[in-house]
C-alpha cells in the first residue's frame, strides 16, 4: 500500500507544535520501505488551512507531536489518519516505526 506521510519538522526533528514548523518532511512509503523524501516549507499559518494544504499534496498520514482538535477533525474530514503524541525523532525513524507498526503515539501535546 503506497502512502505520503507528512511529518513537521524544526531544525530536522519532529516539531512538538503542529502549526509552528519550519518545513514539513513528505515522505512517499511502498509498504514498509520509504521511498522518497521531499522538504517542503509550509505557507505561513492560519488556522484551518494546513489540512487542506497538505490534502492537495496527496498526503495519506500524519504523524505529529500535538495538534488541536480541529486540525484533527479537518484531516479526518479528508480521510487522512493522524498519529499524535510522537516522540521527538528524525522523520525517517518516525515512519519507519509507523510502517513496522512500532509508532509510539501518546499524549497529545498541544491543548488548544
Amino acid at each position: 500500500m503506497n502512502k505520503k506521510i507528512a511529518i513537521p519538522l524544526e531544525e530536522g526533528i519532529l516539531c512538538s507544535h503542529f502549526g509552528h514548523c519550519q518545513q514539513f518532511a513528505i515522505i512517499d512509503a511502498d509498504g514498509k520501505n520509504i521511498t522518497g523524501l521531499t522538504l517542503l516549507t509550509p505557507p505561513p499559518h492560519e488556522p484551518g488551512l494546513l489540512p487542506g494544504w497538505l490534502a492537495e499534496k496527496g498526503v495519506t498520514d500524519v504523524i505529529a507531536g500535538g495538534m488541536g482538535q480541529r486540525a484533527i477533525n479537518l484531516f479526518n474530514e479528508r480521510k487522512i489518519n493522524v498519529f499524535v503524541g510522537a516522540p521527538i525523532k528524525p522523520p525517517k525513524d518516525l515512519v519507519s516505526d509507523l510502517l513496522n507498526d512500532t509508532l509510539s503515539a501518546g499524549a497529545n501535546y498541544c491543548d488548544h
